[in-house]
């Protein structure tokens, strides 16, 4: 019977330890950021949360988002090097692999909702059409939202190419 209370104590510390190191990711990545906006002296807040198995930390501005849009860059390409850079700062600190995800300004936020809408509606043309339905490329961020999308509505989908015209290929019911 001790066995077994040992086994859920385990079970039940595991999470805590994930959120321990999730949210030290966090602080780790914070510091990053704020060293960089202080050099490139723009203002912004940090915030921090955790959402599953990854850190979400984001960038904003209690004013003008203006300042801010040169960290998202076009289409999020910076965004995209200030995740990956953030990432490797944590890496340093840490010596694991950080799935940490940053958002700036709102920007992968309004993304995610306009990609969810799209994999609904790329859902609904399916079941109606009969046929599968090819969308453009997309990086693994956009996919993985559009998956999730398509899977809501009840339908399966599968992402095919390679690296950058990687993309989503809704299939019918």
């Amino acid at each position: 019977m001790t066995e077994g209370t040992t086994s859920a104590t385990k079970a039940e510390a595991a999470p805590e330890s994930l959120v321990a190191r999730l949210e030290q990711e966090g602080d780790i990545a914070a510091d990053y950021l704020e060293g960089l906006l202080d050099i490139a002296d723009l203002d912004g807040d940090i915030d921090m949360d955790v959402e599953g198995d990854r850190a979400l930390v984001s960038i904003v501005s209690d004013g003008n988002d203006r300042s801010l849009q040169r960290l998202v860059g076009q289409d999020g390409e910076v965004l995209e090097a200030l995740q990956e850079l953030t990432r490797l700062a944590v890496h340093r600190e840490t010596g694991e692999r950080s799935r940490l995800m940053l958002d700036i300004a709102g920007f992968r936020a309004r993304k995610r909702s306009e990609l969810a809408e799209l994999g609904s509606k790329a859902a609904e043309q399916a079941k109606s059409s009969g046929e599968q339905v090819k969308l453009r490329p997309m990086t693994p961020f956009e996919r993985k939202v559009v998956h999730d999308a398509v899977a809501a509505a009840g339908l399966r989908s599968e992402s095919e190419g390679e690296e950058p015209q990687r993309c989503v290929v809704v299939l019918p019911a």
